[in-house]
């Protein structure tokens, strides 16, 4: 519930009571005694969701827009007349939610401070780079706690829709600064850490879960950044905390925008690529599903006049939102469609090899390995396949590098260079002497070095 407080201009104050009254709801006039223009303050509680169309109602009779007014949160009212109002707004709509002026005070109030949103965001690259190089989920999210960039994104759609278009390019400028900063940061960052050497220098980024993780984004990554974009602009109309869809907000495009400063850092073009694409699908996405809940909901401008300058601008929006957003997701479509083309080839190169030695006794599989060039690269084909095989001592199956070669290139469709490496496997008796080995009977003993045979294919 809220209560609101509302001046009275000159030779008002009867159409305000007959307002009020009509509504059934129960307020208090106080003489105005500040010598400005309003002759008396009223102050009454009322539904949140009410709130707008009381507004709306006060504005009719000649209480305008920029008329004095303030809204505030009531813990408790005690009236019956109060739960009659509740009974009636309850039945007219199924939904709470907060009137067109507290939505933009909201909004400005996210994008007030410059600095502290520079301050905040670089701190949670940082931050967050630091989780990615540790691999470390908990850090990574924890970053995002104090990351401030469900702000600007909702100020955005806020100022579409209710046609300020202070506030609309305000969120997109924080925006586009936010993602900036973090991969700006997150480049020096890592740039420092390799120098200085608190990584290991042989570290590969791609390797660590937290990173490939967003090298490749998918389809299903829409489903993230939308969901966040609704998510965050539920919470701002519905009058409750925005902290926790903040964070999901931020998951959504720090740690991508991280992953492209590392990938820079590292010199890899191509999977600064993919990461970059997944920011900005995210950022987009957020946009376009914040954008559409607020128009569904149904603010609107006032006056009147000002729906048709605003229902332009959000169609406009909404248009370049959803074409940027489509032709991302072409990227997102190939490479879903790249990484099950890739497992069903590393699928098929793995039954191929499987098939090839069962049942032999003098070969038996160890592990399968896939090598491939452009790695990040949508539809890269398989380099090298390098297989390891067991063999007991003294024995040397000649036709197994033939045979496995010969069903991978068939697997795969195209000459591929098959590698295999034999490894002399030993089994270890359960009357072994134990001091020998602590293995039971069928193990695998101590392995031999391994004796790499010729590569065949191609």
């Amino acid at each position: 519930m809220r209560l609101v407080q509302v001046g009275i201009p000159e030779g008002k104050r009867g159409v305000v009571q007959e307002v009020l009254d009509d509504a059934g709801i129960d307020y208090v006039v106080s003489d105005e005694t500040s010598k400005r223009e309003y002759e008396a303050t009223v102050a009454f509680p009322v539904p949140t969701s009410a709130v707008e169309d009381v507004l709306d109602d006060l504005r009719d009779v000649g209480v305008g827009e920029n008329a004095y007014t303030v809204v505030t949160e009531a813990e408790t009212v005690v009236s019956e007349r109060f739960q009659d109002l509740v009974d009636e707004y309850a039945e007219e709509t199924s939904e709470e939610r907060i009137a067109r002026e507290e939505l933009r005070a909201k909004a400005e109030g996210f994008s007030d401070s410059f600095w502290t949103y520079v301050t905040m965001t670089l701190v949670s690259a940082i931050v967050g780079t630091a989780g990615l190089l540790l691999d470390s989920p908990a850090t990574v999210v924890g970053s995002m706690v104090i990351a401030p960039l469900i702000g600007p994104a909702l100020s955005a759609a806020v100022g579409t829709v209710i046609d300020d278009q202070e506030l609309f390019v305000r969120g997109v400028q924080l925006q586009a600064l936010g993602v900036a900063l973090t991969v700006v940061a997150a480049t020096l960052f890592s740039v420092f850490v390799r120098t200085v050497g608190v990584v290991p220098p042989t570290l590969d980024p791609t390797t660590l879960g937290e990173v490939s993780e967003r090298l490749a984004p998918d389809v299903l990554s829409l489903a993230v950044a939308l969901g966040a974009g609704v998510a965050g602009i539920v919470s701002l109309t519905a009058g409750v905390s925005t902290a926790l869809v903040g964070v999901m907000i931020a998951v959504a495009l720090i740690p991508p925008a991280a992953t492209v400063g590392i990938a820079l850092a590292w010199g890899l073009p191509g999977a600064a690529v993919g990461a970059a694409v997944l920011t900005l699908v995210n950022l987009l996405s957020i946009n376009l599903a914040a954008l559409v809940v607020l128009w569904y909901l149904g603010y609107r401008p006032e006056p009147f006049f000002r729906w048709r300058e605003a229902r332009s601008a959000t169609l406009k929006r909404l248009a370049v939102l959803v074409v940027a957003v489509a032709v991302l997701s072409l990227f997102l479509g190939a490479v879903t469609y790249s990484s099950y083309t890739t497992a069903t080839t590393e699928q098929n190169i793995r039954g191929a090899v499987e098939d090839t030695l069962e049942g032999r006794e003098d070969a038996t599989l160890i592990e399968v390995s896939i090598e491939r060039t452009n790695e990040y690269m949508l539809f890269s084909e398989p380099s090298r396949v390098v297989v390891t095989v067991g063999s007991p001592p003294g024995t040397s199956p000649e036709d197994v590098a033939r045979l496995l070669d010969e069903r991978i290139d068939e697997a795969v469709g195209s000459d591929v260079a098959v590698q295999v490496r034999y490894v002399e496997v030993r089994t270890v008796s359960s009357h072994a002497d134990p001091g020998r080995s602590s293995a039971g009977a069928g193990l695998s003993g101590p392995m031999e070095p391994v004796v790499a045979r010729p590569v065949r294919g191609g």
